[in-house]
């Protein structure tokens, strides 16, 4: 109420007319006061000729400030154009007044009307410094009674650059939200002890968590762009609010708004420099392409479309079986005002459909990103992960080599690395069928494998923000469980990277920098939030699900890897397949594939030498499989008769 009320008369009685009858008034005061100094604070002067010079001084101050416009500024964000404009208005009204009386002592136009030079230059200095001192002790009132009145947001700058005084006048011009700027914060010790408008600026070190208490911090606000993971790890353990200003070129206009102002995301904390790829092949590889994109409305189909879609290609074919989302992709589309594509609701696993699409639309290129991915679902479904990750895979790669697509690029991940799970064994299932495949076909194939994308359907980042939004705790499965991170958007750009890059048969992996705790990355989300941990939330490990690993791989045993002309960027160098034994038994195996979920898992880990269990009822099966393939072996080498090994099979 006090807010409003403050807001209402502010706004209704500070009009411009208030501000230029308020102008005129200080004009005609200071020009008493001019008199006063000249004749030593005195009435030693003639009067009768003072109140005969008054309408003179009325109507030359009023049209100079007309002129200027000096008074429309607002007076409670005076800033240095409105005392520019404030010189411009007594400098005008001096010159006319020197140039009057100049010209009138030479015409005798107004016989005995005449104004001392001097009362016109001591006016004139007494004019601007009173206005202008008016201006900013008004300012400083209004700042003072509207922190006092209304309910403001206490914050501390970091970086007293050009950024940070951007920062500073964005918030003191926010009419929303009041801001009471305490102080900045700045790395560069010559800094130190200055101030920026009466606000003092000092080192980090100062800002501790009893400083924070002691002056009801209520947030941080960051404004620098080359902060430090370190740095920014710092201002995260104060167990305050911290946001961050977006880089100059996301600005609207060029000018910061408050509303751009955002919190810190965990992303900022990861510590790694994000992959950047500019290869302007990208822009000739698409050009003209008819491309179809599978799980489409996915974290990275949705993303590889949204790139794709900003090259010059003839045709996107979006194909996906969630209707929803791939609804809502769709209208994304058609608001960026791209048109050019086709959305198709269809399952991999039909092949009569799939079949259907490559005959109706011609696609020249494939990106594959449609998978089941939860490893623990996976774990309890081997069925349903064979029949989507590797026959769907499969059939899409068949149809794609039979209608001799130019480039087949699949999305793997990091989870099919020396696998622990059935989904990480599935998609490496899918890699070595893809290989296989190469060797038979004109279709150039290339696989992409990479860990964990924040912010993706299933990641642990939405998880934690959710159970943070709904009170806590935050549940984690083990407190050493280490994972690799990518964005969404770089995940993308690598795929995009290898389908340009790609001859066939390569397995795409790149340097992700430190794996990272996500015991660690809990408590920074909690404590990004704004609260503190254990306090007001806590984390609760309970134990790791089956199938999942506590660290990552990207490289399996006996892999190495090749360099690329991408720093970042790897060719990982596979072990040798039996391609002609791996692609019979694989396609065997979609073909038996049943609800037994035993047969199945032996049948895997028997294709997959690296295919160790972990905390899964599967383990019981990784000493039966080590057991029959010695004893395979030793009847191969030494039975000369098939059927003795037939039937061992």
């Amino acid at each position: 109420m006090i807010k409003n009320y403050f807001s209402y008369y502010s706004q209704k009685y500070a009009s411009k007319w208030l501000v230029f009858g308020i102008d005129l008034t200080i004009v005609l005061l200071t020009f008493f006061m001019a008199y006063l100094i000249r004749f030593n604070f005195t009435l030693a002067f003639d009067l009768k000729q003072f109140l005969f010079q008054i309408p003179f001084i009325f109507f030359v101050g009023a049209y100079s400030f007309l002129v200027v416009g000096s008074f429309k500024s607002v007076i409670r964000h005076t800033g240095f154009t409105d005392v520019v404009n404030l010189f411009k208005a007594i400098a005008l009204m001096s010159t006319f007044s020197i140039l009057f009386i100049l010209f009138n002592r030479a015409t005798s136009l107004f016989d005995g009307f005449t104004i001392p030079l001097s009362i016109i230059v001591i006016h004139s200095l007494l004019s601007f410094v009173v206005l202008s001192s008016t201006r900013l002790i008004f300012k400083m009132a209004y700042k003072e009674l509207k922190c006092k009145l209304m309910s403001s947001k206490k914050v501390l700058i970091y970086g007293a650059g050009d950024s940070g005084i951007v920062t500073y006048n964005a918030l003191i011009s926010n009419v929303k939200t009041s801001f009471n700027v305490i102080g900045f914060i700045d790395d560069n010790s010559k800094k130190n002890g200055k101030s920026i408008n009466g606000i003092s600026i000092f080192s980090k070190n100062k800002v501790t968590k009893a400083y924070i208490e002691t002056n009801n911090i209520d947030e941080i606000i960051v404004s620098s762009q080359n902060i430090g993971k370190e740095n920014l790890l710092d201002l995260v353990d104060l167990e305050i609010k911290i946001t961050k200003v977006p880089p100059f070129e996301k600005w609207i206009n060029g000018e910061l708004n408050v509303t751009q102002i955002k919190q810190v995301q965990i992303e900022d904390l990861l510590g790694r420099a994000p992959i950047e790829i500019n290869n302007p092949n990208l822009l000739n590889e698409f050009n003209g392409e008819t491309i179809l994109v599978t799980g489409a409305a996915g974290s990275i189909g949705s993303e590889l479309v949204k790139q794709l879609s900003n090259f010059d290609v003839k045709k996107l074919i979006l194909v996906d079986q969630a209707e929803s989302p791939l609804y809502d992709l769709q209208q994304d589309l058609k608001r960026n005002n791209k048109f050019n594509f086709a959305a198709i609701v269809a399952d991999i696993r039909d092949g009569l459909r799939i079949d259907a699409i490559f005959q109706q639309h011609k696609p020249t290129m494939v990106f594959h990103a449609a998978a089941y991915k939860h490893v623990p679902l996976m774990e309890k479904s081997p069925y349903e992960a064979i029949k989507i990750n590797v026959n769907g895979t499969k059939l899409l790669a068949d149809t794609a080599s039979r209608y001799n697509v130019k480039k087949f690029v699949f999305v793997s991940t990091d989870k099919a690395v020396n696998p622990t799970s059935v989904m990480g064994a599935t998609k490496r299932m899918a890699e070595m069928y893809i290989s296989c495949l190469q060797k038979e076909s004109k279709t150039k194939f290339i696989t992409t494998r990479f860990g964990n994308v924040l912010g993706s359907n299933g990641s642990v980042i939405p998880l934690f923000k959710k159970q943070i939004k709904n009170g806590g705790p935050l549940t984690l499965t083990h407190k050493d469980i280490t994972r690799y991170f990518m964005t969404i958007p770089e995940a993308s750009q690598l795929v995009l990277e290898a389908g340009t890059m790609g001859k066939g048969g390569e397995i795409f992996i790149f340097d992700m920098g430190e794996s990272v705790k996500i015991y660690d990355l809990a408590k920074n989300m909690i404590k990004l939030s704004g609260l503190r941990f254990p306090d007001d939330i806590d984390i609760d490990i309970t134990g790791l699900r089956p199938g999942e690993k506590l660290y990552e791989e990207l490289l399996a045993n006996g892999e190495n890897t090749l360099s690329t002309y991408h720093k970042k960027i790897m060719i990982s160098k596979t072990r040798e397949l039996d391609y002609s034994h791996v692609k019979s038994q694989i396609e065997e195996l979609c073909i038996t594939n049943r609800f037994q979920n035993n047969n199945i898992v032996m049948k895997m880990k028997s294709l997959i030498p690296e295919y160790r269990s972990n905390n899964s009822e599967y383990e019981k099966f990784d000493t039966r499989v080590k057991i029959y393939k010695k004893a395979k072996g030793i009847i191969e080498n030494n039975s000369k008769d098939p059927k003795v090994f037939k039937s061992f099979q």
